[in-house]
């Protein structure tokens, strides 16, 4: 989901909620801890020189249980944020705090904003010589997606 978009259903709602990937709720008495930009150069492992920029959003939930954050609230940080980092409307990525700090993609639907787990990938398998399947189907079928002799792993 953009900012742009989020915002706009922002506007819309009376609430806040998000859900996990296993379907739990996070604690209503959450707190958007920061709103950020994140740029990410790397080099992927076909060499390819690479950019990505995402929205960036920290939700932690403590011990404060008499708070609830308000959508426009969210949507003053989030103008903040705007204003002060130059941020546009990019894609959001969430980070919430579960074993460890947990990266997800958001979505929403039936009133609630839904944490989507995100997965890595090889951004060059032509390159690396790695067929164009998921990773989920070599798992089901036993077989490495990864060969040892093409330089990439």
């Amino acid at each position: 989901m953009k900012l742009n978009t989020f915002k706009e259903i922002l506007a819309a709602s009376d609430e806040l909620s998000f859900v996990l990937p296993n379907g739990t709720l996070i604690p209503p008495h959450f707190h958007i801890t920061e709103v950020g930009k994140f740029t990410k150069d790397f080099v992927d492992c076909g060499g390819t020189i690479r950019k990505e920029e995402v929205a960036n959003f920290q939700i932690w939930s403590a011990d404060d249980y008499d708070h609830r954050l308000e959508p426009k609230k969210v949507v003053e940080i989030i103008e903040v944020a705007e204003n002060e980092l130059q941020l546009k409307d990019l894609e959001i990525e969430v980070e919430y705090q579960s074993d460890t700090i947990g990266k997800y993609s958001l979505d929403y639907a039936n009133g609630r904003f839904d944490l989507i787990a995100m997965q890595t990938d090889c951004l060059a398998k032509e390159k690396c010589g790695i067929p164009e399947k998921t990773i989920l189907e070599d798992s089901k079928e036993g077989l490495s997606s990864c060969d040892s002799s093409s330089g990439c792993c």
